[in-house]
């Protein structure tokens, strides 16, 4: 949705289909962090792009607000991470990138948040780290996208095959019909790479499953978005608490487990220890679109001049969407692109294994 409105922006028509319904997979299951997890640890590929979107998501929260009315609920409340065995590499990111991180004691940690586990000494903070409603955010996206006359909207509506014609998609078979086409983007998420499928490629864009839980707390115990030991908290408006994530490979299965809700229950009271007088509320999973390295597709995809792809941002989408979407949109609509695409190229150099 973000690379239509991008693209409608610029003068395009738009025509986006999705098997399901819009935003009702990765983007509505995730957290809504708008900041990778352990930023320092990522490549500068992944830092391009999280700088760029982490400065436009105040802006356009307020552009949705404004055109649809629907709240994406941004909180810029910053990020504490307790227990970071890397902190000399991560204050030297800081330092060299400008970012603002630093390394707080006890007593800092506890005057922001007065009621996590004891024994608190020390922790990284990151200020101005945010964190978004992203259920609310797809709402919005959505209906912003409905009152625009330049984008045309099919939900329930699968892509079964492609007519080419000289290195060309001509247009795309549906569940819905036939639609014409001059350009063809691939945003499948997960499924990114069952779509490659059809056009006789390998795109190594696997689903990872992240499960989460949902606690109905009281407002007021925890105001902003906590991580110690690879799990977090993130409170939202009137006391809903979300821990996350589990990282599994299981393919396309999206079933919840016992085993999980057990391991993530134990999470939440270890950093927040009155969670335990309050009910979980939801327990679900999600597919992120797992890609080596972390790093994100953007670019041409070979053997076809019009065939293009956004896809495989893994467990950073919607930190990522707002630049991914903008690079997008600068490649296709032949603009001088704000960000370098060299790293985001189907034949960029990448790790093998997942990140």
């Amino acid at each position: 949705m973000m690379t239509a409105r991008e693209l409608a922006s610029g003068g395009a028509s738009v025509t986006l289909i999705d098997k399901s319904g819009f935003a009702s997979e990765a983007s509505w299951a995730g957290g809504g962090i708008v900041s990778p997890l352990y930023p320092w640890r990522y490549s500068d590929a992944i830092t391009a792009l999280a700088s760029w979107s982490q400065g436009r998501y105040v802006g356009l929260c307020q552009q949705l607000y404004d055109e649809t009315g629907t709240d994406p609920e941004l909180r810029q409340k910053g990020l504490l991470m307790l227990a970071v065995d890397d902190q000399p590499k991560a204050l030297d990111w800081a330092n060299r990138l400008g970012r603002p991180l630093s390394k707080v004691n006890g007593d800092f940690v506890y005057q922001l948040e007065s009621n996590l586990r004891d024994g608190i000494e020390q922790a990284l903070w990151m200020p101005e780290v945010a964190s978004v409603r992203n259920p609310r955010l797809g709402q919005a996206l959505r209906q912003s996208l409905e009152l625009n006359p330049r984008i045309q909207m099919r939900d329930q509506c699968a892509l079964e095959g492609f007519a080419v014609k000289d290195g060309k998609v001509q247009a795309i078979e549906t569940s819905q019909g036939r639609i014409e086409c001059e350009t063809l983007v691939l945003c499948g998420g997960a499924w990114s790479g069952e779509l490659g499928k059809l056009f006789d490629f390998r795109l190594p864009i696997q689903p990872v499953k992240g499960q989460m839980l949902l606690f109905k707390a009281e407002p007021g115990l925890l105001d902003r978005v906590v991580l110690d030991g690879g799990r977090y908290l993130i409170p939202r408006e009137g006391g809903l608490i979300l821990v996350g994530s589990t990282l599994e490979f299981k393919g396309f299965d999206k079933q919840t487990t016992e085993e999980a809700y057990q391991s993530l229950y134990q999470s939440a009271l270890k950093i927040l220890p009155a969670l335990a007088e309050f009910s979980v509320e939801a327990h679900w999973s999600g597919l992120r679109p797992g890609s080596p390295s972390g790093i994100p597709f953007i670019g041409d995809l070979p053997g076809y001049d019009n065939l293009f792809i956004n896809a495989g941002h893994f467990r950073n989408g919607l930190v990522l969407a707002p630049a991914s979407c903008r690079l997008a949109a600068d490649l296709l609509l032949d603009r001088k692109p704000d960000i370098d695409p060299a790293p985001y190229g189907f034949d960029a150099e990448r790790e093998d294994q997942l990140y």
